[in-house]
């Protein structure tokens, strides 16, 4: 089965995705720079762009900031040992608490890594991270078992899939 069938993409649609899976341009109208680069207009670029978002070919488009740069040098993702019986309902908690970049359930791996659900918390300093931390724990409650905090010692590169054009 040809690949635009299994996903619902024409070439077109590949070929933006190609062009934009790096960032978008820094200019004042990035999408306009795109579709000058594929021979449309800013506009289409804009519609297929929402079309693949509306239908789950890409999650999401965003700024990805350096938190070092902004002044976060306290980076720390805090690990739970969270009741897997309220863990979805939980996680959705913490994630939507608006110092939490992200949030996400793992397996435990026990005996020694008994945590199941992991939260970023980027600031200025590790006693702010450690307040926030409070709170999450607060929010928890007895759901809670035990928490930990995981300092960042080292910015590494992030990068999705990428497919080639």
């Amino acid at each position: 089965m040809p690949d635009a069938v299994k996903t619902g993409l024409d070439a077109l649609d590949r070929r933006l995705i190609v062009a934009t899976q790096g960032g978008l341009p820094r200019v004042s109208r990035p999408f306009d720079a795109i579709g000058k680069e594929l021979g449309i207009g800013g506009d289409e670029v804009i519609v297929r762009l929402q079309h693949m978002l509306d239908t789950g070919v890409i999650r999401r488009i965003g700024a990805v900031p350096n938190h070092y740069a902004i002044g976060y040098t306290a980076n720390g993702m805090s690990v739970w040992d969270v009741d897997d019986a309220r863990i979805d309902e939980l996680g959705a908690l913490v994630g939507a608490l608006g110092f939490v970049t992200h949030c996400y359930r793992r397996p435990r791996r026990l005996p020694d890594w008994p945590y199941n659900l992991f939260a970023m918390v980027h600031s200025q300093t590790r006693d702010e991270v450690a307040a926030r931390v409070a709170e999450i724990a607060f929010l928890l409650g007895d759901a809670c078992r035990a928490h930990d905090i995981l300092y960042s010692t080292a910015i590494l590169k992030k990068t999705g899939l990428r497919i080639s054009g």
